[in-house]
């Protein structure tokens, strides 16, 4: 740029050369284009979707969403037991997951000595590299063994007279999907919390203690607040995976259309009653199906939504500004 003898700028020959370079445009169009068709997939799913499911979606209306009956025979379809299993499963596993997946990060790295939290975090990280029918195989014959022989019958003997803890326990149904759930998604949350408490600065923790704070005084008053964005965030990762897993928690869940009414009861999740019917599903129990993935699509957008807000509450949607 050149200034002129009134202060004016002015481009010059060799910025008009630099602006116009063919290496430039190239890049613009290669990103431009890369958005343009994650926007085009992204539209494309809810369009094919919503085709495929239209039938359904005329046969039965908005009340496939709270209907509880999934009826073939008799073309009665609802998806109200599959959102209410998702929903328990996703958000039990949600809420243990996060728990356990912070207290492990804190002890990983403000407790732990180099030579423990080392070989613990690449085992734990090693958990997200199994694949879930692995998971689903370690349910039944090993985590559903030990629910039906020890741990059920304990809790139903000492926790039997609140209502949902109460029941007859088996190797499948609702309390092996969440505990599976939880173990899926306990190494993303764990990574992530890790790596965002690592992060926070070196002089609040030494500020704080210099004050006469006691090292969980430290970590309650310089470390969690910093990192809270960020485990919210890796709590939503979770989340995401929770809601879709299929195979796993098909093989565990039980695979029962009824809404449970305790915690050892079979029951279904959205995406378990897709991989479980639909090899068999022709004409409206087909198209049923594909709105159950509607929606469970839709669920999906929102949880995202959700998160955004979140996380731009928690950061009071401060933006960082670069001032030349």
């Amino acid at each position: 740029m050149a200034i002129t003898s009134a202060g004016e700028t002015r481009p010059t020959a060799a910025s008009l050369r630099n602006r116009f370079k063919p290496g430039d445009w190239l890049f613009i169009a290669l990103t431009a284009g890369a958005v343009l068709a994650l926007i085009a997939i992204i539209a494309g799913l809810f369009w094919e979707l919503s085709a495929e499911s239209w039938s359904s979606i005329q046969h039965t209306g908005l009340s496939f969403i709270w209907n509880t009956t999934w009826d073939p025979s008799h073309d009665v379809y609802g998806a109200g037991a599959f959102v209410v299993g998702t929903l328990i499963t996703s958000v039990f596993a949600l809420v243990l997951a996060t728990v356990v997946a912070v207290l492990v990060a804190l002890f990983l790295v403000e407790v732990a000595p180099g030579w423990v939290s080392r070989p613990v975090s690449y085992l734990i990280e090693l958990l997200a590299a199994i694949p879930s029918v692995v998971y689903g195989l370690w349910g039944i014959f090993v985590m559903g063994v030990f629910i039906r022989d020890h741990f059920g019958p304990f809790v139903v003997h000492y926790l039997g007279w609140v209502p949902f803890l109460n029941g007859t326990p088996l190797i499948t149904g609702l309390l092996s999907a969440c505990l599976i759930l939880t173990v899926m998604i306990l190494p993303t949350i764990m990574a992530v919390a890790r790596d965002v408490i690592a992060a926070v600065p070196r002089s609040q923790r030494e500020g704080i203690l210099a004050l006469g704070a006691t090292r969980w005084e430290m970590i309650r008053l310089a470390i969690l607040p910093y990192a809270r964005s960020g485990v919210m965030g890796a709590a939503i990762l979770g989340l995401a995976r929770a809601v879709g897993e299929t195979l796993a928690v098909t093989l565990v869940i039980g695979n029962s259309v009824k809404i449970p009414d305790n915690v050892f009861a079979p029951a279904y999740t959205m995406a378990s009653v897709i991989a479980n019917q639909f090899n068999e599903a022709t004409g409206i129990q087909r198209s049923a199906l594909l709105e159950v993935a509607l929606l469970l699509l839709i669920i999906t957008v929102i949880i995202n939504i959700v998160a955004r807000l979140l996380v731009w509450k928690v950061t009071n949607g401060k933006r960082v500004v670069v001032q030349e």
